[in-house]
């Protein structure tokens, strides 16, 4: 197994830094999704790790071997492409066996590692099929397996679920990881799916505008963002602007236009500082207008309930609380309000997490 260490790593096209000073490291055997919109620089990461991109600045380290200046045959990378590149007048089989025949590997020993490695793939049976015979999942297996079989350092896939149906490209999640496992292979993973990345990954590097904003588990870059690009970006969120009025270790009270808030934030905020409450809709609870519950240590608010959406599993309410202030709020089907109803809205001070900016 390898690591993947990238050392101020900048590639500039024209005057334009497509990526920016990007210094990042995957333990071997780990799985991380390199997450970002469109044009943020994902994918020229991607190409300049494979080789196929050369970087203005600095260096590309796989398994401390430093890779910069090698060619893409030199460096023992598996890539799957976001449209899968396969080559559609060769059968499934030659698909997969392409990278060992690159590699000279003796033909006696290539046709028993491709059926290996297509059984693993669940694509035992499949390779005298053509790509054009194949579903979408079963041409992105293929995709997969061509990788895989030369047994690669690292495996390197570039939207690789892009191109399917939502279903599927649920299932495929699952899939992935699964096999990502199996291999025990070093991976990094590029997508704009914030799903995906915090389905599959054992850490997320959320790149925008070419500079990495945060690098942590899904857990924390969804909980604790660093940013408020992070907060707004991944995943849903209601953002409130305040002042820090006082401050202890991780938990503070935000004054803002609906009144005091606690929550918890970064230890380097300070009282006096603007900033902005990231409060996720689903931490919200609504509840039949009543007396407040001050002693239970949540935030208390009243609201009316201004629009409604059913998703199927939840419904998805717009609250105003007043002072301007329109919370987004997601809550299962089981207690339903309608629009116009008055409710409390609560939510504990763990559930938000204040940023600095904004003002109050």
């Amino acid at each position: 197994m390898a690591e993947i260490s990238l050392r101020r790593l900048t590639k500039r096209f024209g005057t334009v830094a497509a990526v920016h000073d990007l210094s990042l490291t995957l333990a071997s055997g780990e799985l991380v999704a390199l997450l970002g919109p469109s044009g943020c620089g994902k994918t020229t990461t991607l190409r300049m790790i494979a080789g196929f991109e050369s970087p203005t600045q600095g260096r590309v380290l796989l398994a401390d071997r430093d890779v910069t200046e090698a060619p893409p045959e030199d460096r023992n990378c598996g890539m799957v492409f976001q449209n899968y590149a396969l080559f559609p007048h060769l059968t499934v089989h030659q698909n997969v066996s392409f990278g060992l025949q690159m590699r000279k590997v003796p033909r006696a020993a290539i046709g028993p590692r491709v059926d290996e490695i297509l059984a693993r793939v669940g694509l035992g049976g499949l390779g005298h099929r053509y790509p054009r015979q194949l579903s979408g999942g079963q041409q992105q297996r293929t995709a997969l397996a061509r990788a895989l079989v030369i047994n690669p350092s690292v495996l390197l896939l570039d939207e690789p679920l892009a191109n399917l149906d939502a279903k599927l490209r649920e299932e495929m999640r699952f899939f992935i990881r699964s096999l990502v496992r199996e291999f025990h292979i070093t991976t990094l993973y590029v997508t704009h799916d914030q799903a995906e990345a915090l389905v599959l990954a054992d850490r997320v590097a959320v790149l925008i505008e070419g500079v990495l904003q945060q690098f942590d588990t899904p857990e924390a870059v969804y909980r604790r963002p660093r940013t408020v690009r992070v907060a707004s970006f991944i995943g849903l969120t209601n953002l409130i602007p305040g002042r820090v009025t006082a401050h202890s270790a991780d938990r503070l009270v935000l004054e803002t236009g609906i009144g005091p808030l606690r929550a918890h934030g970064p230890a380097d905020l300070r009282d006096g500082m603007d900033a902005l409450l990231s409060l996720r809709p689903e931490t919200i609870e609504l509840g039949t207008r009543g007396p407040a519950a001050p002693g239970d240590g949540a935030n208390h608010l009243r609201g009316i309930v201004r629009e409604r959406a059913f998703l199927g599993s939840l419904f998805d309410y717009r609250v105003d609380v007043g002072g301007g202030t329109l919370l987004r709020v997601q809550s299962g089907v089981t207690a339903v309000h309608q629009v116009e109803d008055e409710v409390t809205v609560s939510f504990q001070p763990a559930a938000g997490w204040v940023l600095p900016g904004g003002g109050g």
